[in-house]
């Protein structure tokens, strides 16, 4: 089976970094990092603040340039492509965005489809169907003659989205997509992720909720401060009461998610936390509430 870009489909990594330093100046975030996205997978990165999950993400979206290593999409180095076409198999939805001045939400969302314009094919009925499809998946269809600049926060996320759905990519880069959301609207754009997985898209998302990480993420990534892979795979896995104490110095139980199954993180109280002189205790209880 072959996707839009007329590369076969099947089990591996597409998408894989090896031995990346990642720097901005002098400043080193990340040393000897390799990551491999498994296919098909909903792979979400977690790590405390500065630990360099968004400026991974840059690297694999091919934004920043590792100071050593290679990042690798369908077999040859990224860099080697031209920018259309890595467009055409990876879309981005960055941190924060910057909508020109006077835009409306439908001109936004249609400049999606900007990689797939050539000079003998211009905007066509199939570009106009996918820009509807996107906008109504992510919630915004009845805000397409807005302006950009007129939305809220959690508005303007959601077109971003939609963009980047419009980019009809089989990899999708996301970072803390759920930015500016209430909770409901967290929810329903995870949703939609987990409905895009579920489809056949690779996902790979920046996400600080651990507990939301862990009941969507069919890959987990965790990264330590200094950029380290501190674990790797299956929540339900490789998610434990240390593993959380030693990375983000958190004291705390992890018991399974009522609704899901899936790992559970509890922090422990203020006063447990504030008796503990010799540093945090952890405590893993996989037991429904």
């Amino acid at each position: 089976m072959t996707d839009s870009t007329g590369t076969r489909s099947g089990a591996g990594s597409r998408l894989r970094a090896e031995n990346l330093t990642l720097a901005y100046d002098d400043a080193v975030v990340a040393r000897n990092l390799g990551i491999s996205v498994p296919d098909g997978s909903f792979t979400v990165i977690v790590g405390p603040n500065a630990c360099g999950k968004s400026t991974l993400l840059k690297a694999l979206a091919r934004m920043l340039k590792p100071d050593v290593g290679v990042v690798h999409l369908d077999g040859k180095a990224i860099s080697d492509y031209r920018s259309r076409e890595v467009a055409r198999r990876l879309g981005l939805l960055p941190q924060s965005s910057i909508a020109p001045s006077g835009i409306t939400v439908g001109d936004l969302v249609a400049r999606g489809r900007y990689p797939h314009q050539r000079l003998l094919r211009q905007w066509s009925s199939q570009d106009e169907a996918v820009v509807l499809e996107s906008m109504r998946r992510t919630g915004v269809a009845e805000l397409a003659d807005r302006l950009v600049d007129e939305l809220s926060g959690g508005q303007r996320q959601r077109v971003w989205l939609a963009m980047v759905l419009a980019q009809q990519t089989p990899i999708l880069l996301l970072d803390e997509p759920t930015t500016f959301l209430d909770i409901a609207h967290q929810i329903e754009v995870l949703d939609l992720c987990a409905d895009l997985n579920a489809d056949g898209h690779t996902l790979v998302a920046v996400l600080h909720d651990l507990n939301q990480a862990c009941r969507y993420a069919t890959n987990l990534v965790v990264l330590a401060p200094g950029g380290r892979i501190a674990a790797q795979g299956d929540p339900s896995e490789i998610v434990t009461a240390e593993l959380i104490a030693d990375v983000f110095g958190l004291p705390c139980r992890v018991i399974d998610d009522p609704e899901t199954g899936t790992p559970l993180i509890v922090p422990a109280s203020r006063s447990r936390r504030r008796s503990e002189d010799d540093g945090p205790v952890a405590v893993h209880e996989h037991a429904a509430l």
